[in-house]
């Protein structure tokens, strides 16, 4: 199967550099006018998809604000990755997950595994058990051509105190991660299938990007405050792989189709230029 960074870096070529959160907590269904339940989550999500599916590069689920309607609102995410999926997306779902041994095995075998209902490309992941711990995912991502990203220096402001920390050789956890990241990514063409989260709001990172060779995931951007041009001061001179990622700057102007496709081409048109793409 064609590697997940073969798949992205094309997508990105295709489209854009653009990922699009769906986000659908209780403030902006009441925004779109929808009630705040399944019945609103899944009218939510299939705008989104009508809208988006064909268009964007990238689409990312935040699993949370499915799973809190229980099993019903998981067979909404189970719908929404089927559908995204259908229309050419790639689907990266939000769901930070990390854990040892057999339990990390099953979180890669519900989100890596092609069997599975929730099946997507690629999954977040937390690597503050040690990147080590990750291994079943990175395995099973290779095995089947998904990709994974891993948390490394996080757009809360609560995030620094354990990435900015220091390690006994003198880097920082977060420079840790992004080493083991490389390592795992070294030779692989056009692009590594692992990634990083680093996030656009955090300003210079202090941190070496230059072997990572894997995509750079962007949250952060509009109502989190970050704006395009602030991926130069983050990214540096590492811009070619990065991945902005967009959430409510983009959702909030629907729930009118035209209004978020016209939303969504403004943010790759800001993210072209900001990352110098023709």
């Amino acid at each position: 199967m064609e590697s997940f960074g073969a798949r992205l870096h094309r997508a990105v070529r295709e489209r854009g550099p653009l990922c699009v959160g769906i986000d659908p907590h209780p403030a902006l269904l009441a925004r779109w006018g929808l009630t705040d339940d399944v019945d609103g989550l899944d009218r939510f999500a299939r705008t989104v998809v009508d809208a988006l599916g064909d268009r964007v590069a990238v689409v990312k689920p935040q699993s949370a604000f499915f799973e809190r309607f229980g099993s019903h609102g998981v067979a909404v995410l189970e719908s929404t990755i089927r559908q995204l999926r259908d229309r050419g997306s790639l689907v990266l779902l939000d769901v930070k997950r990390g854990d040892i041994g057999s339990t990390v095995h099953a979180y890669a075998s519900a989100y890596l595994e092609p069997s599975s209902p929730m099946y997507v490309d690629a999954v977040t992941a937390s690597p503050f058990l040690g990147v080590g711990s990750l291994t079943p995912m990175f395995e099973l991502a290779a095995e089947h051509g998904g990709g994974v990203f891993v948390l490394a220096l996080t757009s809360n402001p609560e995030g620094a105190t354990v990435q900015r920390a220091t390690t006994a050789d003198g880097r920082t956890v977060a420079q840790a991660v992004i080493d083991e990241i490389a390592q795992l990514n070294a030779g692989a063409e056009p692009l590594g299938s692992i990634g990083a989260v680093i996030g656009a709001t955090v300003g210079e990172t202090g941190c070496d990007l230059s072997a990572i060779n894997g995509p750079l995931l962007a949250p952060g951007l509009g109502a989190q405050g970050a704006t395009a041009a602030d991926l130069r001061v983050v990214f540096g001179t590492n811009l070619s792989a990065v991945l902005p990622s967009y959430s409510r700057e983009v959702l909030g102007a629907g729930p009118d189709a035209e209004a978020l496709r016209a939303a969504a081409d403004r943010a790759v048109a800001d993210c072209r230029a900001a990352l110098a793409m023709s």
